[in-house]
């Protein structure tokens, strides 16, 4: 009997989703995702699925996608995850949809998923690899840029430097870019927090603010602090275009059968 391969669609790639308990798009708990989140995914050749926080899924959501994103929001990650001693007053949390997240990113690290972390969902990254984050920027850093741009998102908020000999800078292909900038919270190397073995910093902003790090060991697992589904510069398009052919590699090499492996 004679078996054929079918080769595999598009990847599909797993997009985390907001929510909120109540009030503005419903007197009931919604989830939330922005469109572009989306459309980048899908214009690079992606079939984006959105996933409602069921960490009991986690597994079984893994099993089916081919790629992970996290995403960034308007809250932060509990202190104590980090081992802080204190809590700023500016700190504002969703357990849930972090308890998700993480199971998640840990899952999909341990099958080594290809993982873009877009944001807060960067400095979860940096927390679930060992990392400790800076609880606002503006107390913590002396003469930060303003990190939470005044401008509108779709614009260029600041620049950030590319570390060379970094995965990012292969993809990007530039010293220098320009991003757009929406956070109070940064991912923190320091000598009190340490740097985590399993991470470098690949992106920096001329205060110092780390801007992006990445997963050491992993085939394609990157954190930036701004967000690239804006595709505001062609280096933002290279990023998307990047994880999603990586995706697509992960796809291709699951459909595979084990007599098929490449040595």
């Amino acid at each position: 009997m004679k078996t054929s391969l079918i080769p595999p669609g598009p990847p599909l790639i797993a997009i985390t989703l907001d929510s909120e308990n109540a009030g503005g798009y419903s007197k009931f708990p919604w989830y939330a995702l922005r469109q572009n989140y989306a459309g980048a995914i899908a214009a690079a050749g992606g079939v984006p699925v959105a996933l409602p926080h069921r960490s009991a899924l986690a597994d079984a959501y893994l099993e089916r996608i081919d790629a992970l994103l996290v995403t960034g929001g308007d809250f932060d990650i509990d202190p104590a995850m980090y081992g802080a001693d204190h809590r700023h007053h500016k700190v504002t949390t969703k357990d849930a949809r972090t308890g998700f997240e993480l199971a998640m990113l840990r899952g999909a690290l341990a099958r080594d998923m290809p993982v873009l972390a877009i944001c807060g969902g960067q400095q979860l990254l940096h927390v679930a690899l060992g990392g400790a984050l800076v609880q606002h920027i503006p107390d913590e850093i002396p003469g930060a840029l303003a990190h939470e741009q005044p401008n509108p998102r779709d614009q260029v908020g600041h620049n950030v430097d590319i570390v060379p000999g970094t995965r990012l800078a292969q993809i990007i292909g530039a010293g220098t870019i320009g991003v757009n900038s929406a956070h109070h919270q940064a991912a923190l190397f320091n000598d009190k927090s340490g740097e985590p073995k399993a991470l470098r910093v690949n992106a920096r902003a001329p205060d110092g603010v780390i801007e992006g790090v990445e997963a050491v060991g992993q085939t394609f697992c990157i954190g930036v602090q701004w967000h690239p589904e804006f595709e505001i510069t062609p280096a933002d398009s290279r990023l998307i275009a990047a994880f999603v052919d990586a995706a697509g590699n992960y796809a291709d090499t699951k459909a595979r059968p084990p007599h098929l492996e490449k040595p």
